[in-house]
């Protein structure tokens, strides 16, 4: 089965940056800093334990890659490595997304943050089979001013490796209704965008990402509690990006996951996995975790896959790239 997983040629629409840096790079990088650590304290303090109970707690592990991914070369070299980590599962087609205010500091400015991280990603296309873009993700809890300007920088370099923006935090603490402001603008200037709810916060989240027009939700799961959401994301044609593994060690779901049954009813999926280092997974091991946790085939996953590639942030003739590998 597991030459199987890693056969499926694979699209991965939502995976962060700094929940997926490299353990040993994380290592090296914190000793250059004077940080006293070993490799097991590093991976304790990236990865998630069994005492893991919501997303509040699961968004702490952030604070070290936000710490330390503080340099352009420390941006290029992660983003570098993810992307052929992705590449090497047989990742054909990648959205990596981050949030670039997260790294600015006195040394480093939103558009060399942004470049880096891009230089990175086309670095690793070069060498490797793999297409992409990089989605910049704006903050709940951030400063409208400063979420205006991730938005402006998503524009800037829209086409030249950025591919779309996103709304990402504390969806609990900050309601998905008080970013209208964030779409509405990126509407304006013709940027796509994906948007994180219905994950810690329920079916008010996902109703107003639906109502600001998106073609695209982070998560979305909770819309399972009730079947009138189910059908309004059916009917507005929307894709759900499912993190199955993060889900639960978020506690967004307790019990069963509704992958399965939202497939059934004919909601669109694509298969994730939030963050590989996070949640310590990658893409093969969240496949094999659904084909045996539930009763979807191979057959399911490749056309959750097929089905995807209509949602990506791409050009067309990536898109028709796509389809024929899929045809193969």
């Amino acid at each position: 089965m597991v030459k199987e997983i890693q056969d499926i040629p694979k699209i991965v629409l939502h995976i962060h940056l700094d929940g997926s840096l490299d353990v040993e790079l994380a290592y090296k990088w914190l000793v250059e800093d004077g940080y006293n650590y070993t490799i097991e304290d590093v991976k304790n303090k990236l990865q998630v334990g069994e005492d893991c109970k919501n997303l509040n707690s699961y968004l702490e592990k952030f604070d070290i890659p936000c710490k330390i991914l503080n340099t352009a070369n420390r941006l290029k070299v992660a983003t570098y490595k993810l992307f052929t980590k992705l590449a090497s599962q047989n990742v054909v087609y990648a959205e990596v997304r981050f949030a670039p205010l997260k790294h600015v500091n006195s040394n480093l400015n939103i558009d060399e943050v942004v470049q880096a991280v891009i230089d990175g990603m086309n670095e690793a296309k070069k060498q490797n089979k793999i297409y992409g873009g990089i989605i910049l993700c704006c903050m709940r809890g951030e400063t409208k001013e400063n979420n205006i300007q991730v938005i402006e920088t998503a524009k800037k370099y829209l086409d030249k490796g950025v591919c779309g923006i996103d709304l990402a935090g504390a969806e609990s603490i900050y309601p998905t209704k008080d970013y209208e402001y964030s779409f509405n603008y990126a509407k304006k200037l013709n940027i796509p965008y994906t948007i994180h709810s219905g994950e810690a916060d329920g079916i008010s989240s996902i109703n107003s990402a639906v109502s600001f027009g998106t073609k695209r939700i982070g998560h979305g799961v909770r819309c399972i509690d009730d079947e009138a959401t189910i059908q309004k994301i059916i009917n507005n044609d929307i894709l759900l990006e499912i993190c199955l593994t993060s889900n639960y060690q978020t506690e967004a779901i307790k019990g069963k996951h509704p992958l399965e049954e939202l497939y059934r009813k004919g909601v669109k999926i694509s298969i994730n996995t939030d963050n590989d280092t996070v949640s310590n997974i990658d893409i093969n091991s969240e496949y094999e975790r659904i084909l045996k946790e539930t009763n979807l085939t191979l057959e399911d996953l490749l056309k959750c896959n097929y089905n995807s590639i209509q949602y990506i942030f791409a050009t067309e003739k990536v898109k028709e790239k796509l389809k024929s590998i899929y045809k193969k």
